[in-house]
């Protein structure tokens, strides 16, 4: 045993080529065989040379989808680059040439502009894989059915939550939550903007209530109907100025919650609102937010609640306690209100390029 031990520190000393075994070299790294060593001398192996890594090519930028706006709601026109300026979208190019018709991706209709006989309409056939989009923010009281348009639309653009594109004005998280709302000074206590409350043009339960409410409590009405018109720019400052708001909406629908509700709410009033069920309301709103005409058995219960709250101002301070998280933010005004809705079309085409129909849009609506 003795015998072999020194023979192998013979060679181990004597051998030239010999190598110390040096770790596996890392994974994708180009290596070289180690070179022989010189006896008596520390070995050296040259140091791996990484190889370097491929730098992904991004993929192509989709083109911007090409959405025509047949006709302009009610003849109101507004700059197309406002889309940009007033909601940051640009994910589209926004046109009301016709000539660009045959290419178009999108076709927004606006179903108040289509004759009965639908001879206005785009051509037919249309081109492969392009999308109609059917454009009404009205309720169903105030909707004329125009036979033919029942599946001609890919797409439905409504105040609906359950519309393909559906559009109204949210509440949205506070940057600094917690920060303490400072309600306006009140010179008022009810008030209401109004221009039509003609019992036979589909607002007979608002106007029927009212005319009740009237007799327990004294109300500030503005426009057509009171001889008081408003200046746009007096709209939010008028609100703000009375504690109490009637947002009365014309006919009662699910989800027919309008910027009547909005308004008050953007400038720190209370708005009494008459519309669909309470649990409707709150399905886009905190319950806290606002008065339900539901909630009293009749207006002149509602009236004496307001006058009570009129005297208690810890109770008042209580329909703003969602203020100290969300923010509510003023609506545009008169036809400015057809901005948002185009503008949102825009956005719904260039994120979602799959190709669908609607079905039955009158079921659907009228459901």
């Amino acid at each position: 045993m003795g015998a072999l031990i020194l023979m192998f520190i013979y060679l181990q000393q004597t051998s030239p080529d010999y190598c110390p075994p040096r770790p596996p070299p890392p994974i994708q790294q180009e290596t070289k065989k180690c070179m022989p060593c010189e006896t008596n001398s520390t070995p050296t192996c040259p140091v791996p040379t990484p190889v370097p890594t491929p730098v992904p090519t991004p993929p192509p930028q989709r083109e911007k989808p090409i959405v025509l706006l047949w006709f302009w709601p009610e003849n109101f026109r507004f700059q197309l680059s406002e889309c940009k300026t007033l909601f940051n979208i640009e994910s589209c190019n926004l046109t009301d040439d016709r000539s660009v018709y045959p290419k178009a991706d999108a076709v927004l209709i606006y179903h108040k502009s289509i004759a009965r006989d639908l001879s206005n309409l785009p051509p037919s056939p249309r081109p492969p894989f392009q999308k109609w989009v059917w454009f009404h923010l009205e309720s169903p009281t105030n909707t004329r059915k125009i036979p033919g348009l029942e599946n001609l639309f890919n797409l439905t653009l409504s105040y609906r939550k359950d519309a393909d594109i559906s559009v109204r004005y949210y509440l949205k998280v506070k940057k600094n939550p917690g920060e303490e709302f400072v309600i306006p000074k009140k010179d008022k206590l009810v008030c209401w903007i109004v221009s039509n409350n003609n019992p036979g043009t589909g607002t007979g339960v608002r106007y029927k209530f009212y005319q009740e409410f009237i007799k327990h409590i004294k109300v500030d009405l503005f426009g057509k109907l009171s001889g008081k018109f408003l200046r746009h720019e007096d709209y939010y400052s008028t609100i703000a100025s009375c504690k109490f708001y009637l947002s009365f909406e014309n006919s009662i629908h699910r989800d027919y919650i309008t910027e009547k509700l909005n308004g008050p709410l953007s400038v720190g009033t209370v708005p009494v609102v008459l519309g669909p069920p309470r649990k409707n309301y709150e399905d886009f709103f905190p319950s806290d937010a606002f008065i339900h005409v539901n909630d009293f058995p009749n207006a002149e219960a509602l009236a004496k609640y307001l006058l009570q709250l009129d005297k208690d101002e810890a109770a008042y301070r209580k329909y703003f306690q969602w203020r100290n998280y969300l923010t509510a933010e003023p609506h545009l005004l008169s036809t400015q209100e057809f901005v948002l809705p185009i503008c949102s079309a825009c956005e719904h085409i260039n994120s979602h390029r799959e190709y669908k129909v609607a079905h039955e849009i009158y079921n659907w609506y009228f459901s």
